[in-house]
């Protein structure tokens, strides 16, 4: 029997019920089907007290979900998307992404379409879209203290109420530079429209095999945007006395102390979005950001008073 997985926003209602109406859809027509929420892929925020808060990233998948699985289809919003790749990756699971939140840059269809996606999807009438994704390791003492799986970006910045801090990061076999500024942003191309293009970063369309190093208000016209081979290892050492905050995909991450290393590198697991028509990121860049839109047309004439 095929299997099939389905993984759902359990705050949305509308998310929840329709997990149930398809699951039960789904078993109907012969299909193995487990159902998941996205809970298991936010792994959480480290605190003081609690200085470790992570799950090794072979450890997320839900139940019954495996490299046997055909696909898995995500209801929710980004958020859902970010968090269901972090437990399917390691088995390359390729994700259906359906919009039932808001922007829903990484969703592939809606509910009202959902019918039909998951009929062309099921018949192997779609393409599949790999996006690099990062393996971000805290370490210390070269023991690893901490670890994730990210699809947009790493970002390691001061915590509130601190001064202007320095990194020190060395890209590769490259000579190291020290970056004064407010934190700093490792993104891949999916990532570059999101935080990082906030900041002020590139946006690079998906194919680009390359990596991002954004600084976050950095005290120096020199600091800018730099975009390197996805091919080179980031380390980052915090060359400040202060506890620094890592934040991955914007939903997890853990404090970084003084003598802490930051690694972060391509990952060996790719996330896998299922492509009901030929990706076209522009028209995604138009439709959800407005990017390239006419200006509106001046008047072709002008009565003089």
């Amino acid at each position: 029997m095929r299997k099939v997985g389905i993984i759902y926003n359990d705050i949305k209602p509308v998310a929840r019920r329709i997990a149930m109406e398809l699951q039960e859809t789904l078993s109907a027509s012969g299909w193995d089907v487990r159902v998941a929420t996205g809970v298991g892929g936010i792994l959480g925020y480290s605190r003081p007290d609690s200085p470790v808060c992570h799950t090794p990233i072979d450890k997320l998948a839900p139940d019954g979900f495996d490299q046997h699985m055909a696909l898995a289809i995500v209801l929710g919003g980004d958020g859902t998307v970010l968090a269901a790749f972090r437990q399917v990756a390691p088995y390359g699971i390729p994700l259906l992404t359906v919009n039932t939140g808001h922007m829903g840059f990484l969703t592939e269809t809606y509910v009202n379409q959902l019918p039909a996606a998951i009929e062309q999807a099921l018949a192997g009438e779609c393409k599949i879209e790999e996006r690099a994704m990062l393996l971000v390791k805290v370490l210390r003492n070269e023991h690893i203290w901490w670890e994730a799986l990210c699809l947009n970006e790493m970002v390691l910045h001061r915590e509130p109420l601190t001064c202007m801090c320095h990194f020190e990061v060395t890209i590769g076999r490259h000579s190291p530079v020290d970056i004064a500024a407010d934190g700093v942003i490792i993104a891949t191309p999916t990532g570059s429209t999101a935080y990082c293009m906030s900041a002020g970063g590139a946006v690079i369309t998906p194919e680009v095999p390359v990596l991002q190093l954004m600084p976050i208000c950095p005290h120096s016209l020199a600091s800018r945007a730099l975009v390197f081979a996805e091919t080179e290892t980031v380390n980052i050492f915090p060359a400040t006395p202060n506890q620094l905050v890592m934040v991955v995909d914007g939903n997890a991450g853990c404090y970084v102390l003084p003598e802490d290393q930051v690694r972060v590198e391509r990952s060996p697991y790719s996330a896998r979005f299922i492509r009901l028509q030929p990706p076209e990121f522009f028209r995604i860049l138009r439709e959800k950001l407005g990017w390239g839109l006419p200006h509106i047309a001046k008047p072709t004439s002008v009565e003089l008073p």
